[in-house]
Parts: structure tokens; C-alpha cells; sequence
């Protein structure tokens, strides 16, 4: 199990301009993610969200599902989910991010990447709700998926880097403000990866 650490690119001890990013390679230790992807691969309700892409209502490339208080509402993509209760499974996850960030999450987006095909497309997690700031914290389990980061004007300001089993990406400053991020889809065998996107909504 390691801790979150400033996260270094570029062969550089510099992070990636314009942004503030957190990276543990295994947060988790192997039995705890094994147990925890276990168990959300049957307490979360997996769906099929719908999402507004080039004017047109589409199936999600993803199985997805938005988790959390009551009042934490969530507005993506000219859609609002009203949040499924937080299976216990999480419980500790929610207590050890909270020490660790000092960050009272309210809810996470989990996406279930079912092989290769399912992906995530170039996107900021910059909605009003999320406010200026936002604290996302990122925890992968199952198969390792490439996450791409890159400056909204800048081409040359790009990051690549493998989400392993157990690990835990932190983006929050103005990461959201300056830069895209993705998850790609791959022609390559990969089995299932559950992917936690914590946050906290505002309002």
C-alpha cells in the first residue's frame, strides 16, 4: 500500500503545468481491490446511462452508475441521475479519502469498462455543481486502462499513464479548467475494469 505522492511527468520532478495531480500506484493493497471489485461488481447497479452526443441522444460506450447522498444530484450531458444509496462496500473507502484529502466526498460515478471497447471520451469534470475547484479522486480496480490528460489549447501538454489495479489518481486546482482527460478504447484483449470517480457537489 503506498501513499498519494505529487505526481511527476515529463521524466521531470515538475507536475504537468496548470494542473495539481496526486498519484498512489497501489492506494489499495492487491487482496483489498481484489475483495472490493468483487463485491461492487454485484452491490452496484449497473445501467446503461443515456448521453447527449453531437445534438443526439446515444447509449453510454460503458456501464455506469451514480451513487450517493440523497441531496447530491448530478446534471452530465443534458441528463440529471438522482444518486442509488452507497452499497457498504464503500464505506471505509469514503472514511480513509476524507483523512487522506481532506475532502468530505458526497458521491462517485462508477463506470464498469466491460473489455477493450467500452471507453470514456475527452471530457472535464467541470460542471457548476462541482464548483471552481474540484477534488476528483479516481480508484481503479481489474484490468490496467491508458488515461490520457491533455491542455485544452496546448497539444504539447499531455500525460499518459496506466491506472493499475488498486491505484488512485487525485486531479484537483485548476486541472479541470486547463485540461481534457479520456480513457481510450483499445483493440487489445482486457478484461473488466470499475472505475470510482469521488466527488463532491455543491449544490
Amino acid at each position: 500500500m503506498s501513499v498519494l505522492r505529487p505526481l511527476a511527468t515529463n521524466g521531470s520532478d515538475q507536475a504537468l503545468p496548470g494542473t495539481e495531480l496526486w498519484f498512489a500506484p497501489d492506494w489499495l493493497e492487491t487482496g483489498q481491490a481484489d475483495a472490493l471489485f468483487a463485491e461492487l461488481q454485484d452491490a452496484i447497479e449497473w445501467e446503461t446511462h443515456r448521453i447527449r452526443l453531437f445534438g443526439r441522444e446515444v447509449d453510454s460506450p460503458r456501464l455506469s452508475s451514480w451513487i450517493g447522498n440523497e441531496d447530491a444530484a448530478y446534471t452530465y450531458s443534458g441528463t440529471r441521475f438522482q444518486p442509488r444509496p452507497w452499497p457498504p462496500a464503500l464505506t471505509d473507502i469514503l472514511r480513509r479519502l476524507a483523512q487522506e484529502l481532506d475532502c468530505r466526498f458526497n458521491s462517485v460515478l462508477a463506470n464498469r469498462y466491460r473489455d477493450g471497447r467500452d471507453y470514456m471520451g475527452w471530457h472535464s469534470d467541470n460542471e457548476p455543481a462541482l464548483g471552481p475547484h474540484p477534488v476528483i479522486a479516481s480508484l481503479s480496480l481489474g484490468a490496467t486502462r491508458r488515461f490520457v490528460l491533455k491542455h485544452r489549447h496546448e497539444a504539447s501538454r499531455k500525460l499518459e499513464l496506466p491506472l493499475a489495479h488498486g491505484s488512485l489518481l487525485v486531479m484537483r486546482g485548476d486541472t479541470q479548467t486547463n485540461y481534457k482527460h479520456s480513457l481510450p478504447r483499445t483493440a487489445k484483449p482486457m478484461g473488466e475494469r470499475i472505475n470510482l470517480t469521488f466527488r463532491r457537489i455543491l449544490a
